[in-house]
C-alpha cells in the first residue's frame, strides 16, 4: 500500500470529528434576523458569526471529502472494461464522499439551503446585519472589519461608505477583508511591489498568487459536483435513458467547473472579471525574472504566457500547459455536448490581450491588437441589445385630468415620462387601506421582510390577493376591484404615451409599502431600493447591463403610481450606468406615475425612507404574450365573473323577484 493510499482515509477519518455539532447555517442566519429586529443585538453577533462558521465549515467539508474521494479513488479504467470500471469508480467515490460528509455533518438533508440565502452569503450580506449589532455594542474595531467585509462586495452602498468614514475615526486598527479572496490579493500585491520595481518581492508574491489561485481552481471545481438542474428538462414526465441522464448531469458539472476560470478572477461585488487574469501572472513574472538575471525562468514563464494565446506549444508538462489542455478539452466537450443535446453555450474568449500590462520598458509578450468592446467577449455574457422597435413618445393620455408633466427629454434620458393625476385623493386612501388590511411582509420577495435594506419593512400584495380577501369579506370587493382597475389604467396610458403598435400585457403588479424602521434611521445613508435595472443585471464597473438570468430580460415596461407623500425621502431617482450620477428625481405623491423602459438605458432607485409608510402601485409590462403574468390572467377571469355576474343581475325584472 503506498503512502497516498494510508494518508487519503486517514484525512477523511480526522474530518469527522471536527464538525459533528455543526449547525444549520440558514437557520442561524434567520434567528440572527429576527434577534435585529428584536435590537438583541448580541444574539445578532452570536447568531450571525454562528452562520458564517457554519458556512464556511460546510464548504470546506464539502470540499477535503470530495477532493480526498477523488484522490482515493482515481479513474484508472481497463480499455476491454471500461464501462465496468467507469461506474466502478463512480459509484465507490459516491459512498466514500457520502459517508465522509455525513459522519463530519450528520443528516446531510438538514444543510440544504435555498439558492436566495445561498445568494445572500455570497453578496455578504450576513456581514452588513454584523457591523451594525457590533456598531450598537461599541465593538467598533469589531464593526469596522464586518463593514469593510461587506462593502468589499457591495462597494456602491452609500450608508456603508459612511459607516466606514466614522470607524476609521473611531478605530485605529487595519481594516480586515474577513472574506478576501487570497489569490487575487496576493496578485495585487505583487502588482504593487512591481510598480515600485521591487522586483524579487514581486516574484514571490505572483508565484504565491498562482499557487493559490491553481487550489482556488481545484475547490471551486469541487464545489460543481453537487446537485444540478438540466433547465431544458425541468417537467414531471421527464424520463431518460442510462446515458442520456449521466449526460444531463455531467453537462452541468461540466459547465460549473468551467465558469470557475471566470469566478476566480472576478472581485466581490463585480460582473466582469479581470481582464486577461491568469495569463497577466505569467506575463507580470517573466519581465520580473528577466530585471533579476534569472533568463531561464523568465523564458519558461514567457512560453506559459503564450498557452493562453496560441503561439508556441513546445512547453514543457507544467501546470499552466495542464489548466489549459484541460480547458480546450472541456470547451471542445461543451461545444459537442450542446450539439448533440440540443441546449445553447457560447464560448467565452477567457484570455483576451486587452488585459496586458502597462509597461514602456518591456518587449509585448503578445500580438498590439486595439480591442474595442472586449468586455462582453470577456465575460460571455449577453450585454443589453438596443431597442429594436422605433421608440416614440408623446401619445394620447386617453383619461381626462391625467396631466403629463415632464417626458424623456426633461427626465433628461430616454423613454421616461412622469404624469400626475392619474388617480383620485379618495381612490389614494382607499388603495392605502387595502394595502394596510392585506399586504404581506416579505410578498414578492420570498418572504424577505427586508429584501433591500435592514432599515425598512417591506410589505406588498397582488392583484388576485386582493381579489381573494374580497372575496373572503375581509376587504370591500369594489376596493379590490379598484386596485385592478388602477392597474389596468396604469397599462393602457403607458401603451398609449409610448406610441406602441403593439399590446403591452402585465408582467407583474403589486401593491407595495416601504415603512421607516424606528431605531434604525441614525446616520442613515443607504438606498430604500438599490439601483438597478428592470431586465438585466446592471455592471456599473464596465458600464454595461447583462441581459441574463436572474434579471427579468422579458420586461420591457414598468411604471410606478403612488398613493401618498406623507413620509421623509424615498425619492425615485434615474441614474447614468454607473449606478452613481442621478440625472432626474420624482417625490412621489398621490397620483403620480413615472414610466419608462426596463433596460439599461433607465438605471432606477429609491433613496431611503426615513421616517413614516411609502406606498404605490408597482407594475411591469413586457410585450411578449408568452411571459404574461399568471396571476393577472387568474384576476382577469375572477373580474369576467364579477362582470356576468353584475350584468346579470341588472337584467332581472324587479317583478319576477316578488
Amino acid at each position: 500500500m503506498t503512502w497516498k493510499e494510508l494518508c487519503v482515509p486517514l484525512l477523511l477519518s480526522l474530518l469527522q470529528p471536527c464538525t459533528q455539532s455543526l449547525k444549520p447555517y440558514d437557520l442561524l442566519y434567520d434567528n440572527g434576523i429576527e434577534a435585529y429586529y428584536k435590537n438583541e443585538y448580541q444574539k445578532v453577533v452570536d447568531y450571525m458569526e454562528g452562520s458564517l462558521h457554519s458556512y464556511h465549515q460546510l464548504r470546506l467539508t464539502k470540499i477535503r471529502c470530495r477532493l480526498g474521494c477523488k484522490e482515493r479513488y482515481p479513474m484508472e479504467l481497463k480499455p476491454r472494461f471500461w464501462g465496468l470500471s467507469f461506474f466502478n469508480v463512480m459509484l465507490s467515490r459516491a459512498a466514500c464522499v457520502t459517508k465522509c460528509e455525513e459522519g463530519s455533518l450528520g443528516t446531510l438533508s438538514v444543510h440544504r439551503v435555498s439558492e436566495d440565502i445561498k445568494s445572500e452569503f455570497y453578496r455578504r450580506i450576513p456581514y452588513n446585519f454584523l457591523q451594525r449589532a457590533y456598531f450598537k455594542l461599541n465593538q467598533l474595531d469589531k464593526a469596522a472589519d464586518a463593514a469593510h467585509t461587506f462593502f468589499m462586495a457591495n462597494p456602491e452602498h452609500m450608508e456603508v461608505q459612511q459607516n466606514m468614514k466614522d470607524y476609521k475615526i473611531s478605530s485605529n486598527t487595519q481594516l480586515v477583508d474577513r472574506e478576501q479572496c487570497s489569490h487575487i490579493e496576493e496578485y495585487y500585491d505583487g502588482v504593487k511591489l512591481y510598480d515600485t520595481e521591487q522586483y524579487r518581492l514581486a516574484i514571490e508574491r505572483f508565484e504565491e498568487a498562482l499557487k493559490q489561485y491553481y487550489q482556488a481552481d481545484a475547490e471551486c471545481r469541487a464545489m460543481c459536483a453537487g446537485p444540478h438542474k438540466f433547465d431544458e428538462y425541468e417537467y414531471v414526465e421527464y424520463s431518460a435513458s442510462l446515458y442520456e441522464a449521466i449526460a444531463d448531469h455531467y453537462i452541468q458539472i461540466l459547465a460549473c467547473e468551467h465558469e470557475c476560470v471566470r469566478e476566480l478572477s472576478t472581485r466581490p461585488g463585480r460582473l466582469s472579471p479581470i481582464e486577461n487574469f491568469l495569463p497577466l501572472h505569467y506575463d507580470f513574472l517573466q519581465f520580473s525574472y528577466y530585471r533579476v538575471g534569472e533568463h531561464v525562468k523568465a523564458l519558461e514563464c514567457a512560453k506559459s504566457y503564450l498557452l493562453f494565446h496560441p503561439g508556441d506549444r513546445d512547453v514543457s508538462e507544467n501546470e499552466a500547459m495542464q489548466f489549459v489542455s484541460r480547458h480546450i478539452l472541456e470547451s471542445e466537450v461543451l461545444q459537442s455536448a450542446a450539439a448533440g443535446l440540443g441546449f445553447s453555450y457560447h464560448e467565452p474568449d477567457f484570455w483576451i490581450t486587452g488585459g496586458d500590462r502597462q509597461d514602456e520598458n518591456r518587449n509585448p509578450s503578445g500580438t498590439q491588437i486595439e480591442l474595442t468592446d472586449v468586455t462582453g467577449l470577456l465575460s460571455g455574457r449577453k450585454a443589453v441589445q438596443k431597442i429594436d422597435r422605433q421608440l416614440r413618445e408623446g401619445g394620447p393620455l386617453l383619461y381626462q385630468g391625467v396631466k403629463l408633466v415632464f417626458n424623456s427629454a426633461h427626465l433628461n434620458g430616454t423613454q421616461r415620462v412622469q404624469l400626475d393625476n392619474v388617480i383620485s385623493e379618495e381612490e389614494c386612501r382607499e388603495l392605502r387601506n387595502v394595502a394596510n388590511m392585506i399586504t404581506l411582509a416579505g410578498d414578492g420577495y420570498r418572504g424577505k421582510t427586508s429584501p433591500h435594506t435592514p432599515n425598512e419593512k417591506f410589505e406588498g400584495a397582488t392583484v388576485l390577493k386582493a381579489l381573494k380577501f374580497g372575496n373572503d369579506g375581509f376587504i370591500p370587493m369594489k376596493s379590490a376591484r379598484m386596485f385592478y382597475d388602477v392597474s389596468e389604467k396604469a397599462r393602457r396610458i403607458v401603451q398609449s404615451y409610448f406610441m406602441l403598435n403593439t399590446t403591452l400585457y402585465f408582467s407583474y403588479s403589486h401593491l407595495v409599502c416601504r415603512t421607516a424602521l424606528q431605531g434604525q434611521q441614525d446616520n442613515r445613508n443607504d438606498l430604500s431600493h438599490p439601483i438597478h435595472a428592470d431586465n438585466c443585471l446592471l455592471d456599473p464597473e464596465a458600464n454595461e447591463c447583462w441581459k441574463e438570468a436572474p434579471a427579468y430580460t422579458y420586461r420591457d415596461y414598468s411604471a410606478l403610481l403612488y398613493l401618498n407623500g406623507d413620509f421623509d425621502g424615498g425619492e425615485f431617482v434615474f441614474t447614468e450606468m454607473d449606478a452613481k450620477t442621478v440625472t432626474s428625481s420624482v417625490k412621489p405623491r398621490c397620483g403620480r406615475l413615472v414610466g419608462f423602459s426596463s433596460g439599461g438605458e433607465n438605471p432606477h432607485g429609491v433613496t431611503a425612507v426615513t421616517s413614516g409608510q411609502r406606498c404605490a402601485v408597482a407594475l411591469w409590462f413586457t410585450l411578449d404574450p408568452t411571459n404574461r403574468e399568471l396571476e393577472r390572467l387568474q384576476a382577469d377571469e375572477v373580474i369576467q365573473m364579477l362582470d356576468q355576474e353584475s350584468h346579470g343581475n341588472m337584467n332581472i325584472n324587479p317583478r319576477d323577484e316578488l
